[in-house]
Formats: C-alpha cells, sequence, structure tokens
C-alpha cells in the first residue's frame, strides 16, 4: 500500500455537444493511470475524440461487486482514476455511488471535476420554477406502474424533472396528461446541446399533439414538468396527519378515502401514500 493513495476524480463530459468539456477535465483525463466507464466502447470512442489513448476498465452496476476492489486496491497503491459515464454528470441516475462510500470509508479522496448535467441544462432553459425542484430519473416502462409513480407524485408543489426515451416518449406524456390533467405545463428538451436540440414548452393537451403530430420522436429527452398548484403545503401537511391517524383504525384505502373527503385532495395519491407509510411503519 502507497504511503499516499491516489485520487477518485468523477469527471463530468459531454451529453452531446464535444466543445462543452472543460479544460480541468482535459487535463485530468490525461494525468490518470486508468479510466472507469460505463461502457468501455462509448469510453473509448470519447477519448478519441479529445485526442487521448488511455486504459478504460468497465464499470457498471452488473459488475460492481467484481470491479470495486480493483479499482480500489489500485488506488491504495497510489494510482489515481477518472470515473465517466456515456455523457453527463458521473453518478447522476447511474449506478455507482457505492464505489464514493467504499473509498470514502477507506480515507481515499474522491474529488468533482464538474461539467455539463442533462437536469441542471434543461432546467436552466424550462422556463419552470427551479428554486426547488425534484430529480426523479426514468419513470417505470409499463404504462399502469408508470401512471402509479405519477400518481405519487401528482400533488408535488416542487418542479419535477424527468428524463424519457425515444420508445416511450408519447405514452409518457399521454400518461402525464391522464394524471396530472391537460393545464401543467411541461417543457420537452430533446436532444440537448446536440445539432437538432429542441426546447418546446406548452401544456399537456397541446404538447400531447405535437409530439405525435412532429418528427420530435428520436434522440434523448429530458421532461421539465412544473409543479402541482392545487394546494398549500400546510394543507398537505394536514393531509398526511389526517392520514397517519386514520390509519390506526382503517385500511389504506378506507383512510385515503376519508382523507380526501376531509381535505378535498386526490384519493390515488393519498392511498399511495398511506402505503408508503404502512411500509415504513
Amino acid at each position: 500500500m502507497a504511503s499516499n493513495p491516489g485520487v477518485l476524480y468523477v469527471v463530468a463530459t459531454p451529453i452531446g455537444n464535444l466543445g462543452d468539456i472543460s479544460q480541468r477535465a482535459l487535463d485530468i483525463l490525461h494525468q490518470v493511470d486508468l479510466i472507469a466507464a460505463e461502457d468501455t466502447r462509448n469510453a473509448r470512442k470519447l477519448l478519441g475524440l479529445l485526442g487521448l489513448n488511455k486504459t478504460c476498465i468497465a464499470y457498471h452496476e452488473h459488475n460492481e461487486d467484481k470491479v470495486l476492489p480493483k479499482i480500489r486496491q489500485r488506488l491504495l497503491a497510489g494510482e489515481s482514476i477518472a470515473l465517466i459515464s456515456d455523457a453527463g454528470t458521473p453518478l447522476i441516475s447511474d449506478p455507482g455511488y457505492g464505489l464514493v462510500r467504499a473509498l470514502q470509508n477507506d480515507s481515499i479522496t474522491v474529488t468533482p471535476i464538474p461539467g455539463p448535467s442533462a437536469v441542471i441544462t434543461a432546467l436552466s432553459v424550462s422556463g419552470i420554477p427551479t428554486d426547488s425542484f425534484t430529480f426523479e430519473g426514468f419513470l417505470p416502462a409499463k404504462t399502469g406502474a408508470r401512471s402509479k409513480q405519477l400518481e405519487v407524485l401528482a400533488n408535488e408543489q416542487r418542479t419535477l424533472v424527468f428524463y424519457e426515451s425515444c420508445h416511450r416518449i408519447v405514452d409518457c406524456l399521454n400518461d402525464m396528461k391522464k394524471v396530472f390533467g391537460p393545464e401543467r405545463r411541461v417543457t420537452v428538451c430533446r436532444e440537448l446541446t446536440k445539432k437538432f436540440e429542441t426546447i418546446h414548452q406548452d401544456r399537456l393537451d397541446n404538447l400531447c399533439d405535437w409530439i405525435q403530430q412532429s418528427n420530435q420522436q428520436k434522440g434523448e429527452f429530458v421532461l421539465v414538468v412544473e409543479g402541482s398548484t392545487s394546494g398549500s403545503d400546510d394543507m398537505a401537511i394536514e393531509a398526511t396527519q389526517i392520514l397517519k391517524t386514520l390509519l390506526n383504525y382503517l385500511s389504506p384505502s378506507q383512510a385515503a378515502a376519508a382523507t380526501a373527503q376531509m381535505t378535498g385532495q386526490k384519493k390515488k395519491p393519498l392511498y399511495q401514500q398511506a402505503l408508503s407509510i404502512q411500509e415504513n411503519k
């Protein structure tokens, strides 16, 4: 073991436009002994475009248990390693926090090299409040599970940010329209920083028509959804308190129905909240 362990650098890379790579990121990628990447094929392609020829190792959720000890050993031996994702800032909607936690427990330095992030990029041009938001990543692939998750979020007053694929964007927006209502405003961000970038904000009823009628169903999507304006924070807190009390005497379905009647909140999100409360008791 080296007297001075190496450093793990968490390096943000472009989400589309190669010009968004920072000089600091380039310097670190040039200096490190090894690059750990979600997909080594994508990593080598990126490095080639940047004029770098570096040794890469695959690190992802399917090999984490096997590769983490190897990364740890090399760092303890004094080598430095850069962790990158396929695009953007690593560990945002990616596996890998276990690696950071394990290294921190070993007092190995983990240093961020900030840069592009699809979440922040989309928020900055969304035209939707950004003072408070929640990032939800990808919604479930199937309509039933997706609608169920959206119902849980229906009364969320913070701005909501989602990733979505081209294969599910139409169904996703239609499910949002059904659950959130046709008047909720959403900004669709497609292919951010790339040649055919699209940023389009409208009400969900108009967006569902637009996405099907336009040639905008390919690429990678970030959806920025305005928060609910159906009730105040105090009302939501009151509903939760009533729900918790009623769950001592009633089933989740009965407690949700009674709470909805008393507060005017929607029953379905209350029912999902009731199930969550019971599970965490």
